[in-house]
C-alpha cells in the first residue's frame, strides 16, 4: 500500500479509535504478486481506500454528533435550537475538512523531497485551513450563543474545541517530519 494511503488510513483509523469502539473493519495488507496486478490493484486500492475513508468520515461525524449531545445535555427546546444550527457547522466543517484532507495528502506524497516552496505551500494551506475552522467555530458559537445564551454556547465551544484538539494530535502525531525519511 502506498505511503500516502497508510497516512490516510492511519487519520482516519486513529479517529475511529479515539471517537469509535475498537470492532472496526480492517484494511487488506497483502502486497499484489506482480507489476500488471500492482497497476490493476491501484484502482480497486483507490476505490476501495475512498469508500474506507467516506465510511469512516460518517461514522466519525456520527460519534462526535453523540458526544457533543451527551456533553451538552439540552432539554427538548434547547435541543430543537441546537441541532439545526450544529448540523450547519458540522457540514461546513466536513467541506473544509476535505481541504485539509487533499493537503494530507500532497504532504505525505512529498514529506521526504519537499522543496522550500512547496514546504511553504502546503504550511500555508495548513494556516489557513486552522484560520477558517477557527472563524467557522466562532459563527457556530454566536448563532448557539444567540439563540441559547451564553452558557450553552461555551459549552458547545469548549466541547468541541477539546474534540477537534485531540483529533489533531493524533493526525499530526502519525505524520512523518518534513525532509526526513521513514
Amino acid at each position: 500500500m502506498k505511503f500516502e494511503n497508510r497516512v490516510s488510513l492511519a487519520i482516519l483509523f486513529v479517529l475511529t479509535v479515539f471517537l469509535a469502539p475498537q470492532s472496526r473493519a480492517q484494511t487488506d495488507t497483502q502486497q499484489p504478486a506482480g507489476k500488471s496486478a500492482a497497476t490493476s490493484d491501484a484502482g480497486t486500492q483507490k476505490k476501495n481506500m475512498d469508500a474506507y475513508l467516506a465510511l469512516m468520515r460518517r461514522e466519525v461525524q456520527q460519534e462526535k454528533a453523540e458526544i457533543m449531545g451527551a456533553t451538552m445535555a439540552l432539554n427538548a427546546q434547547d435541543a430543537a435550537k441546537f441541532w439545526p444550527i450544529y448540523s450547519e457547522y458540522d457540514q461546513a466543517l466536513a467541506k473544509l475538512n476535505d481541504q485539509r484532507i487533499a493537503n494530507i495528502k500532497e504532504y505525505a506524497q512529498n514529506y521526504a523531497q519537499l522543496s522550500d516552496e512547496e514546504a511553504d505551500k502546503l504550511i500555508q494551506k495548513f494556516i489557513a485551513y486552522q484560520k477558517q475552522r477557527a472563524e467557522l467555530l466562532a459563527q457556530a458559537y454566536e448563532k448557539v450563543k444567540q439563540a441559547l445564551g451564553g452558557v450553552t454556547a461555551a459549552r458547545f465551544a469548549m466541547v468541541e474545541h477539546q474534540i477537534l484538539t485531540i483529533i489533531d494530535l493524533q493526525i499530526i502525531s502519525s505524520l512523518p517530519i518534513a525532509g526526513q525519511s521513514m
